[in-house]
């Protein structure tokens, strides 16, 4: 499988199991999805018969990370930087890591009316009760293309989706806690 077949893959993977979790949660039917090209979200499904485009991102922490995880040959200098990480406490990347995403995507324009972002969290070090003790901390973009923004707590979603945004959402999820 090539590089743009695998990120495919990866996006599908993610959305299924994000929508699988979301009608779970919230017995709304989430159905049908579809690739989009560049200028539109990813992926694209039907959230109550009505259309809905999901942005898929997926948190490793750093490349070097991902490189790892992903099961790709490390280099001397990746390993090295693997290395470095193991020095910064995992919640201050988890952070860092959760905020460059936002923030990379919040910059980005979609040909799309409804658009959520989703992030499917990749790092085994990081779990959901992970983010929620720590995402009161996120800097999120005051303008951003999302209506909502949703982490998968891990790459098989055992450990069950968290609302980042709207706020609201957000402050459901941490007052149940």
């Amino acid at each position: 499988m090539n590089g743009a077949q695998e990120k495919i893959a990866l996006e599908h993977e993610a959305a299924r199991i994000f929508m699988r979790l979301y009608e779970q949660r919230f017995a709304v039917k989430m159905r049908h999805i579809w690739h989009n090209e560049p200028a539109r979200p990813d992926v694209s499904c039907y959230y109550d018969d009505q259309k809905l485009d999901l942005e898929i991102a997926h948190l490793y922490g750093s490349e070097a990370e991902a490189m790892h995880i992903l099961g790709r040959a490390l280099s001397q200098q990746t390993h090295q930087e693997l290395m470095a990480l193991l020095r910064v406490p995992a919640a201050q990347r988890l952070l860092a890591a959760l905020n460059r995403i936002i923030a990379n995507k919040a910059e980005k324009h979609y040909d799309s009316e409804r658009v959520w972002l989703v992030i499917r969290n990749a790092n085994p070090l990081w779990r959901r009760a992970d983010m929620l003790a720590h995402c009161h901390k996120l800097q999120l973009p005051q303008q951003h293309p999302f209506q909502q923004i949703w982490v998968v707590g891990d790459l098989l979603g055992q450990s069950g989706i968290l609302p980042l945004y709207p706020r609201a959402l957000l402050s459901a999820e941490v007052a149940k806690c």
